[in-house]
This record gives structure tokens, C-alpha cells and sequence, in this order.
């Protein structure tokens, strides 16, 4: 056999193999005639492919449920083994930084974060990271050639074309760095890198209160407010990635100025400063958070004052954005989040009265996942798996020798 003749075969083969594991990526497990199926191949040549994958770890078979009779068989079903590669989280707040290692299947390997002080540098942020994905590779027994890339989470808005963080406001520790050569130059992994509020969004659209919807919007009230927006499936950034500051809308144009240089930005009036400050004449300047939602929760009126202000204000912008995108659920996050129905209820009452007829049939629920930095690295793991260019091809130049989880 001529040498252009092995290599032509060997090509055929590597591009059969892909084809299969993006088969089982996209669909789940599958029986070998289904997959002959789809893939327009002979089941012997699937069953030579099937062969070669589990042999060498990437491929292992999965019992069927009992009521599936898939190719007149249960059982035997194949899947894509969760284990065959890992993917990293990484999430860098303000005051902190949050790994996760995950499998294929999203079950987490190993996970941990660190404090840090807000006036901490881009380079000493970047080794605290490092070296938590270092550890936790070193715990969980893990080859740094097992990691498929690594999603990183800053906050502020990334430029698509440059990679360079841009500015929304004042004092932010990533402002003008190219996060992404930084990152990869430092960790010598692939690296994805996206602004922390949209990943919070991807983790909630992949594992969270957004499961199965391909048309959702993610909002978060926190100190800041940011938004992740996933369209026809896929996170929309914009024409350069500045999609999403919805916390720096005008929603007074006469309104008190802010420190990204607008005026009357909805962060001023539904940001947790802006609500702890409604509140401190009644409760008290040394008020918490967590004293503010107990006794809302207890009835205090006050409270419950103070979130129909923000809920009703949130509702209005969100009403606005129906008309313009008509997502089918709009998933809320953030530390106000936790105020539950009394915040909730005027969001949706605004929807409601402010939306058109059509836009306003859309489903406002909580976040899932819960709140804090590891969220943001859940959704740094998503980002890899949904994101990563061809990611078949990139796990078909991996051999597993048993990850030990």
C-alpha cells in the first residue's frame, strides 16, 4: 500500500471516529445500528470504530432503560465515557477567584476558591487561579493533557476580536488586559475567556432553571447588574461582546449620575446598594443584606416596600427587552434573588402591564444554582463543552488510561 494510500485510510478512519463521538455528544447514548444510521455507514464499520474507541477509553456502553427497544435490543447502548476528559471552570469576582474541575457528564471532580482583596493586580489574580487549578489536578490525580480548556470568567465587557477587557466602570482590576493571552500564557491549557454575569447565565441555561430552552435571558441583581443572553441556543455577545450591561440602562435620563458616565442607570435604582440604602432610614445604617430579607420575610412592610420599588423598576426594563427579543423564560440571580416572591411578583405584574400581548407570555422564575463565584465556573465548564471547536476531534486525541474521579 502506497504511503498516500495509509494516509488517505488513516484520515477516513480519524474522520469516521469524530463522526461517532459527535454523534453520542449531541444525542446521548445510542445504540451501533442507530449510529449506522446516522452516520451513513455500514454497522461493521461502526462496530470496527466502537471497537478502536473503547479500547482506548472514549467510548464505553451504558445500560438502556427498560422501556427502550432502540435497534429491537435493550442494552448495549454507547456513550461518549464522562471520564474521558476534564474541563475547567475558573471565576474571578472582585474579591475572589472559584475553580471547578468537571467531567463530560458536568459532575464535578474537585473544586476551590480563595479571597482575595479588591485591590489585588490581573497577574496576582491570574497565579491565584493558576495555582488552585494546579492543586486540584494534583488532588484529583489529574494529567494536565486530560483538561479539553479551561473557561475563565471576568467581570466587564470582552472584546470579540481583541480579547482585551473593556471598561464600564471605574477601578476594575481587568480593565485594558487581554485576559485570554494572559490566561493561556500562564496555564499553557486552551482558554476561553467571558464576562463572569454571562456564565452565570450559560450554567443556569445548561444545568439550571434554564434547561431545554434555547431562547432564554439571564438577569442578576447584585451589587452590579449584569445579564447573559442565549438566543437560538447560542450566547449572544454583540457586535464587538459588549451585549448585556443592562444594569447601565437609562431609566431616568434626569437621573442621579454614575460612574460609567451615564445618568439614571438601573443599577442606581435596583442594584443591593440602592436597596440596602432605601431601607437604612428604617432599619438602620449598619443594616445587612441578610437582616434585610429576614424581616421582609417576617412581614415587615418596609421591605416588601422597598422590593416592589425594584421589582416593578426590573419589570419595566425586562418588559421593554420581551418586545425586543421575545425570550421564552427570563431566569433572575443575584443576592436580591433571594428575596423571592415579594421581588419576583412586581417584575412579573410589570411584564405584564408593559409588554405587548405576544412578548409578555414569558416565564420569570429564580435561579437554580444557587449564588457566589462557583456559579460563574459552572459556567465556565459550559462554555467549554458548548464552545470548544470541534470538540469531538479534540477528545479523539485523547487516550484515557482511567481517570480516577
Amino acid at each position: 500500500m502506497s504511503q498516500k494510500a495509509g494516509g488517505s485510510l488513516r484520515s477516513l478512519r480519524r474522520s469516521n471516529q469524530e463522526q461517532l463521538i459527535a454523534l453520542l455528544l449531541a444525542q446521548g447514548p445510542a445504540h451501533r445500528a442507530e449510529l449506522a444510521r446516522k452516520a451513513g455507514v455500514s454497522r461493521t464499520t461502526v462496530s470496527t470504530i466502537v471497537s478502536e474507541l473503547m479500547a482506548r477509553g472514549l467510548i464505553i456502553t451504558a445500560d438502556a432503560e427498560p422501556h427502550d427497544d432502540l435497534d429491537g435490543r435493550a442494552g448495549n447502548r454507547l456513550l461518549v465515557n464522562p471520564r474521558a476528559a476534564v474541563v475547567a471552570g475558573m471565576n474571578h469576582t472582585f474579591d475572589g477567584v472559584f475553580v471547578q474541575l468537571s467531567d463530560l457528564a458536568s459532575r464535578e471532580i474537585a473544586s476551590s476558591g480563595t479571597a482575595l482583596d479588591a485591590g489585588t493586580g490581573p497577574a496576582e489574580r491570574i497565579e491565584a487561579g493558576t495555582s488552585i487549578l494546579q492543586r486540584l489536578l494534583g488532588t484529583a490525580e489529574l494529567d494536565r493533557r486530560q483538561v479539553i480548556g479551561v473557561g475563565v470568567g471576568v467581570p466587564g465587557p470582552i472584546h470579540r476580536e481583541t480579547g482585551v477587557v473593556g471598561v464600564s466602570l471605574p477601578g476594575q482590576p481587568w480593565s485594558h488586559v487581554h485576559a485570554a493571552e494572559e490566561f493561556g500564557r500562564a496555564l499553557g491549557l486552551p482558554v476561553t475567556v467571558e464576562n463572569n454575569a454571562r456564565l452565570e447565565g450559560l450554567a443556569e441555561a445548561r444545568w439550571g432553571a434554564g434547561r431545554g430552552v434555547a431562547n432564554l435571558l439571564y438577569f442578576g441583581l447584585s451589587s452590579g447588574i449584569g445579564s447573559g443572553l442565549i438566543l437560538d441556543g447560542r450566547l449572544y455577545r454583540g457586535a464587538v461582546g459588549a451585549a448585556g450591561e443592562l444594569g447601565h440602562m437609562s431609566v431616568s435620563i434626569d437621573g442621579q449620575p454614575c460612574p460609567c458616565g451615564n445618568q439614571g442607570c438601573l443599577v442606581l435604582h435596583a442594584g443591593l446598594p440602592a436597596a440596602l440604602a432605601a431601607l437604612r432610614p428604617v432599619f438602620g445604617k449598619d443594616m445587612t443584606l441578610e437582616e434585610m430579607l429576614a424581616r421582609t420575610a417576617a412581614g415587615d412592610r418596609s421591605g416588601d416596600k422597598v422590593f416592589t420599588e425594584v421589582g416593578t423598576v426590573v419589570g419595566r426594563v425586562l418588559a421593554n427587552l420581551c418586545n425586543l427579543l421575545n425570550p421564552e423564560r427570563i431566569v433572575v440571580g443575584g443576592e436580591l434573588s433571594r428575596a423571592g416572591e415579594v421581588l419576583l411578583a412586581p417584575m412579573r405584574d410589570a411584564i405584564r402591564r408593559h409588554a405587548l400581548a405576544l412578548a409578555r407570555e414569558v416565564d420569570l422564575v429564580p435561579a437554580e444554582l444557587g449564588l457566589g463565584a462557583r456559579v460563574g465556573a459552572l459556567g465556565g465548564a459550559a462554555l467549554v463543552l458548548s464552545e470548544t471547536p470541534d470538540l469531538a476531534a479534540a477528545l479523539n486525541r485523547m487516550t484515557v488510561h482511567g481517570i480516577t474521579l
